[in-house]
């Protein structure tokens, strides 16, 4: 299969098109190249440009007329940029998003996987979410999601578009040949925070959020080994037909976690297992937009894509780490 990747330049793009080579697909990528590095795109079939770009993305098409599906992988992704840049995420998440799935339909090529976000969901008193659980997005990042899989329930039962939706829980880790993994010089998500303090690169990592209705009151999340994603994205485009067919409905959202809540502290103590010493924390309140977290239900990914995770959260802090070593000689940058 021939798989159009957008924002397969980026973090879970490349690791996710690295997967589908694995499995014997061939990924096109396009990728404005706004944050994802060049790097990272290898010697991959490569278009430079903006997903909300009709024109490119009927050339795309031209020059390949045998892609079978879209990896919609393309957003800004950053949390509290997201609470001081509304215009922003909304003009590159939402309506360019609109663009791409309109001209995908035009151009005959209705399958779409779509990358969402467990962000989505409302606090929960147990913290474990199913896919009908209600929503509640705290973020601008959060809400352009939810606005962008309506889009593709909306599109999917008017016209021939066709949308998988998998809710992401919280990716960690790098690829297993260390090719590619975060690549923000400062990232923003908490494994990459602890690596930066744990390599002296920051003087402390900050618990943001302590009093949190949680067991020990930092917040909950399901982290998941980026891997791991990638290979529930490959099975989702082998089987999309079949699950849409399964589920009777031109349209799906499925959760992709480990199905377990680990917190900030838990995460922490991981860490310095993996790492061999302490590593200096200091707290803060929670950021703006930040949520309590939730863990997810995962029988549905199961059930639908015969798909769970198989490395664990030691797995994907070693890798991480391995990654934090490795980054310089890909990146030019620590």
């Amino acid at each position: 299969m021939k798989i159009l990747v957008t924002g397969g330049a980026g973090y879970i793009g490349s690791t996710t098109a690295k997967a589908l080579e694995a499995a014997g697909h061939t990924p096109v990528i396009l990728d404005s190249l706004l944050t994802g590095p060049q790097a990272f795109v290898r010697d991959r079939i490569f278009y430079e440009g903006d997903i909300g770009d009709r024109s490119l993305i009927r050339r795309v098409v031209d020059e390949h007329p045998d892609i079978d599906a879209t990896i919609h992988m393309a957003a800004r992704i950053v949390v509290p940029e997201s609470v001081e840049k509304p215009y922003d995420y909304y003009k590159d998440n939402v309506a360019k998003s609109l663009e791409l799935f309109d001209e995908l339909n035009a151009v005959g090529k209705p399958r779409v996987l779509f990358s969402s976000s467990a962000s989505l969901y409302a606090t929960k008193e147990n913290f474990e979410v199913v896919e009908s659980d209600p929503l509640a997005p705290q973020s601008p990042y959060a809400r352009t999601k939810g606005m962008m899989e309506q889009i593709l329930i909306d599109m999917a039962a008017a016209t021939d578009l066709r949308a998988i939706i998998l809710r992401y829980f919280n990716p960690i880790g790098s690829d297993p040949d260390l090719e590619s993994g975060i690549y923000a010089k400062e990232p923003s998500h908490v494994l990459g925070q602890l690596v930066m303090a744990a390599r002296g690169q920051k003087d402390s990592f900050t618990i943001t959020g302590t009093d949190l209705p949680t067991r020990d009151g930092t917040g909950i999340r399901d982290y998941v080994h980026v891997w791991d994603l990638a290979k529930a994205h490959v099975r989702a485009v082998e089987r999309f037909d079949a699950v849409l067919e399964q589920v009777g409905a031109p349209s799906v959202v499925i959760n992709v976690g480990t199905g377990s809540g680990v917190t900030v502290r838990e995460l922490v103590a991981a860490f310095e297992g993996v790492f061999g010493r302490d590593v200096p924390i200091s707290e803060a309140p929670p950021r703006p937009g930040d949520a309590v977290g939730a863990f997810a239900n995962v029988d549905r990914s199961a059930e639908l894509l015969d798909w769970h995770t198989e490395l664990s959260l030691e797995d994907a802090i070693a890798s991480a780490l391995a990654w934090g070593e490795k980054r310089q000689e890909i990146l030019g940058y620590e």
